[in-house]
């Protein structure tokens, strides 16, 4: 493989919730220059059918027990396709620095002398409960959010978690499908039972699919969720914006009664 060290270069790219048309101008013009494609598991692949057929695209995405490749070797491979190909577009699902480990790659790739440039992309974290009619802030509801996850090295719950749990803001948590039993009890130690809770997976593809309802019943929500698929997980009252809250709330006390 002949090495193009002059031109060697790396651009993270965010791709955005999911859908296709969600990453910025900006990001799919970085990414149609691009020499090779380096893209996670949450990325559109409708978006790379987009690009060339010259541009090289390797998969390299991480899900919970489904790991393409470990983080070293994603950080190795950036590098030999810089050297070997010129330039690489590090694709990431929604913006690289929101629990992308961004800062670990440009780290590792700059220790090589390999200039990195960022082009920042809209956050799941932010844009899928917004496409829900959630907002993460309403004057007299919410006056904060914080976006944190329920994964951690440690397995436990972080002390972020911990302490925002112990508050009112709005709790966005991401990586936390699987522990949303354990995670839901966790709030509910500081929080009522009532307080209001949506789960949104596949957000923003037509494929999207959102439950709400009520800590207390989280158990029965849980019923609704694929644990395969990653989601977000919003809890706090911005929920009972979502349009068919209500509606849910009152079917379950409906069926509680009968």
């Amino acid at each position: 493989m002949q090495q193009h060290i002059n031109k060697a270069k790396v651009t993270l790219v965010g791709a955005g919730p999911g859908a296709s048309d969600l990453i910025t101008v900006r990001g799919f013009k970085v990414l149609r220059q691009a020499d090779v494609v380096l893209y996670d598991a949450l990325v559109d692949k409708s978006l790379l059918n987009e690009l060339d057929d010259h541009i090289h695209k390797i998969y390299v995405g991480k899900r919970c027990g489904k790991h393409s490749l470990v983080q070293e070797d994603i950080n190795k491979l950036i590098v030999e396709s810089a050297l070997g190909y010129g330039h690489v577009v590090r694709l990431k699902g929604g913006d690289p620095f929101v629990f992308g480990r961004g800062a670990e790659e440009i780290e590792y790739i700059e220790s090589f002398g390999i200039p990195v440039e960022v082009v920042p992309g809209l956050s799941s974290a932010i844009a899928v409960p917004a496409g829900q009619g959630i907002p993460l802030t309403k004057r007299g509801v919410s006056n904060s959010f914080w976006v944190v996850t329920a994964t951690t090295e440690q397995g436990g719950f972080s002390k972020d978690f911990q302490y925002a749990a112990q508050s009112t803001t709005t709790m966005v948590i991401l990586m936390g499908i699987r522990k949303l039993s354990a995670l839901s009890r966790a709030v509910r130690k500081h929080r009522g039972g009532d307080t209001p809770v949506a789960i949104i997976q596949n957000g923003t593809l037509t494929s999207e699919a959102c439950s709400t309802g009520v800590l207390n019943n989280v158990e029965a929500l849980s019923t609704q969720v694929d644990t395969n698929q990653p989601g977000i997980i919003i809890i706090g009252n911005v929920v009972a914006e979502h349009p068919a809250f209500f509606e849910e709330t009152i079917q379950r006390v409906i069926s509680m009664e009968l």
